[in-house]
């Protein structure tokens, strides 16, 4: 982990990304959530919120931008238009282009909306002693579309994704403990052990993100994604969407601490 990255206030990741840095954001600003964003226009809005609702495991919902606006409330000063380092927008369900400013493609009748992202409990993992393979490696974090179904809401369907982090098979009780503490960044894990159950045929390519290594006495532990979204957008096929590219996050000024429910609350 690139602890320069870790030490950097949210507002000046901010700048940065405003200013054209493009990275993923796994291991920067620590203690601080990072969230997911999907914007769809209006008229697709208040389906996808309720999608949202109904999946909350994937797309646990932390903050709504309106139409015409695009400060998000989580963070002062903010763009959302700007802020993230890499965009992607969608053009009838079809992945048409990867900007770093989304600016002048926004448009006016778009509702922005941020879910909880699980590079938000990393350090928590690393402090117990968790290894985090993705950034050992300088890698994207990988992510998978899975076979599992999530409720459909209207005309939103379509399959969860998964992020993915392998760790010993002694430390997944631990791993478990750390995360079912903040649902609102995805919680506990939805599985462990073999990807197959999850429709997954090949673990080493993922459909988002990169490989990473497993290595001998290590098992892939499978959180819920906030890329879920863009698997809903490829398969509803609304005529225009505009997502953060995947493993490339929003950094809210809200310590992960906010969000924190302490277990049996």
């Amino acid at each position: 982990m690139n602890q320069a990255n870790a030490l950097v206030a949210p507002a000046e990741a901010r700048r940065q990304f405003r200013n054209g840095l493009v990275t993923p954001t796994s291991g920067w600003s620590d203690g601080y959530t990072q969230a997911n964003l999907i914007a769809v226009t209006a008229d697709y809005a208040e389906e996808f919120l309720e999608f949202c609702r109904l999946n909350p495991r994937a797309c646990p919902v932390i903050d709504v931008i309106p139409a015409g606006k695009y400060e998000s409330s989580l963070a002062a000063g903010s763009d959302i238009r700007t802020d993230i380092p890499a965009y992607r927008v969608w053009e009838d369900g079809v992945l048409s282009a990867e900007v770093p400013d989304a600016t002048p493609l926004w448009r006016e009748d778009m509702v922005g909306v941020l879910i909880g992202c699980s590079f938000t409990f990393e350090a928590a993992l690393a402090s117990a002693g968790i290894p985090l393979r993705h950034t050992e490696m300088g890698r994207n974090v990988p992510m998978y579309r899975t076979s599992v179904e999530c409720a459909p809401a209207g005309r939103i369907h379509g399959p969860m994704v998964v992020s993915m982090r392998p760790m010993p098979a002694e430390l997944v009780e631990t791993a478990i403990s750390v995360t079912a503490e903040v649902p609102k960044v995805h919680g506990a894990p939805i599985h462990v052990g073999s990807p197959e159950d999850l429709g997954i045929t090949d673990i080493f390519r993922p459909d988002f993100g990169d490989p990473v290594d497993i290595r001998p006495g290590e098992v892939p532990v499978f959180w819920a994604c906030g890329v879920t979204p863009q698997s809903a957008v490829m398969a509803s096929r609304p005529a225009f969407a505009i997502s953060h590219a995947p493993g490339h996050m929003f950094i809210t000024d809200i310590p992960e601490s906010s969000y924190r429910v302490p277990a049996g609350n």
